[in-house]
């Protein structure tokens, strides 16, 4: 069992372990020294991070340990996650190291890795990382102490990569895009990678100050968005998180496109060009609606464990390139990596110049089942389903169902909260069922709930 390492790095509040200085320093030493005996010699990391305020403090910290272990490093400074996996290829380097909470306030921090192919850190090595962190620190000799480097053009290696990954048959000219950069990673690649490509771009939300990331805005909040669309008469907005590895649209109209109607639209075309290889791959919280377009269309769809590391995995054991969340993690594995939020948007765009429809028409071909989200805050991540009471209402929430839909109950991965998700053919009967049950598990486990729900366009 792993101690720090959850599905997406290690994640938490600044300034509270593990997210402190003194412990980022030693696990900069500890993959320092576990990358030293892999590689049986000097090697070399990459650090990225996002825009908030603590960044400039673990991109300090991590240095200065890497550089005790005797690793030389390359520092990107404000880089997308996409990109990073991008550049740790790229730059024929041992790991990419991002520093990043995703989609979380300011006050939260994180470090996720990606090994030398651009993928997560096997469990393997990650659980050497922890092992490691378990001895004394001790600093290599002066002579064998880690250099660290700036890469002045990171930024333009990453938008020519994100530019060459549009069909170079078509470009954007006739297009205006509203562009929300969520005062994160992506203010300035993401503007200028659509407005090279031809497109009119009216930027959102591009001057990040160390504490706005994320704030009202981005994948999480894109009704400012929508605003803005209709106020400019554009064609689409589109919506990054922090860390740009996720992407929300809008259409014409202002209704949102979540991940799962841009994952059909994506697949939908990858399928009629012959560009599909095998299936597409959703996850737990993927909405059944999707499940029925995809085999209406011929499609094979598999499920996975929520979190883009297990989609990854599904789609390499399958040999396919495809998938992605609701969320708007979407992983187009003939292009990238990992879940790229502008390339995800690229694809889409490509499908609109192609077939000469709009967001709105395009996303037709797929009906979604009312769905109803509710995040109860909880204390600890403990199995909320083993609890009794719990574990009851669960089983009279899917029987009140009557098997026209279901319900999914689990801890986040990244925040200490658990996830309500109840779907089916009747919206009101949805909104009670999760509404109930979300009141036992904050009886049970938490505190005040947060509700989400899709929205009714």
């Amino acid at each position: 069992m792993k101690k720090y390492f959850g599905t997406d790095g290690i994640r938490g509040r600044v300034g509270h372990p593990p997210i402190s200085a003194d412990w980022i320093l030693k696990l900069g030493w500890a993959v320092g020294r576990v990358l030293g005996v892999e590689n049986e010699g000097r090697s070399k990391v990459l650090i990225g991070k996002d825009t908030r305020i603590s960044g400039y403090l673990f991109e300090s910290a991590l240095e200065a340990g890497l550089s005790s272990a005797g690793v030389d490093t390359l520092l990107l400074g404000p880089m997308p996650t996409p990109g990073i996996a991008y550049l740790t290829r790229a730059l024929r380097v041992s790991v990419g190291i991002v520093i990043s909470a995703s989609h979380n306030p300011y006050y939260d921090n994180g470090i996720k890795f990606f090994s030398s192919e651009g993928t997560k850190l096997s469990d393997q090595l990650e659980l050497q990382i922890e092992a490691q962190l378990e001895h004394p620190m001790v600093t290599v000799d002066s002579r064998s102490l880690g250099k660290a480097v700036r890469v002045r053009d990171a930024e333009g290696r990453y938008i020519e990569f994100c530019k060459n990954t549009f069909p170079s048959s078509l470009d954007l000219r006739g297009l205006k895009l509203v562009i929300d950069c969520a005062q994160g990673a992506t203010y300035r690649i993401a503007p200028s990678v659509f407005r090279e490509l031809g497109a009119e771009v009216v930027e959102m939300n591009v001057n990040p100050d160390g504490f706005n990331i994320n704030e009202n805005c981005g994948s999480t909040f894109t009704q400012p968005l929508a605003e803005r669309v209709r106020a400019e008469k554009a064609h689409a907005g589109i919506a990054l998180d922090g860390d740009g590895d996720r992407v929300i649209m809008v259409d014409h109209t202002g209704c949102t496109v979540d991940g799962d109607e841009l994952l059909f639209i994506i697949a939908k075309w990858y399928s009629e060009t012959e560009r599909l290889s095998g299936g597409v791959v959703g996850t737990a919280m993927s909405n059944f609606g999707l499940e029925v377009a995809f085999k209406s269309a011929g499609i094979d769809f598999l499920r996975s464990a929520v979190g883009d590391r297990h989609i990854l995995e599904m789609l390499k054991k399958n040999a396919w390139n495809l998938g992605g969340e609701s969320s708007g993690h979407i992983i187009c594995l003939d292009a990238n990596t990992t879940g790229d939020g502008i390339v995800s948007a690229l694809r889409v765009l490509a499908v609109m110049c192609f077939t000469e429809r709009s967001l709105q028409e395009l996303k037709q071909g797929m009906t979604k089942y009312p769905q109803t989200l509710i995040n109860v805050p909880i204390g600890s991540r403990t199995n909320v389903i083993d609890h009794p009471k719990i574990k009851t209402a669960l089983l009279a929430a899917e029987s009140q169902l009557k098997g026209r839909g279901r319900v999914l109950l689990r801890p986040s991965g990244t925040e200490s909260v658990v996830r309500v998700m109840v779907e089916g053919q009747d919206r009101m009967i949805v909104e009670a069922v999760a509404e109930e049950l979300a009141e036992i598990v904050k009886q049970k486990m938490g505190s005040e709930e947060k509700k989400g729900s899709d929205l009714k366009c």
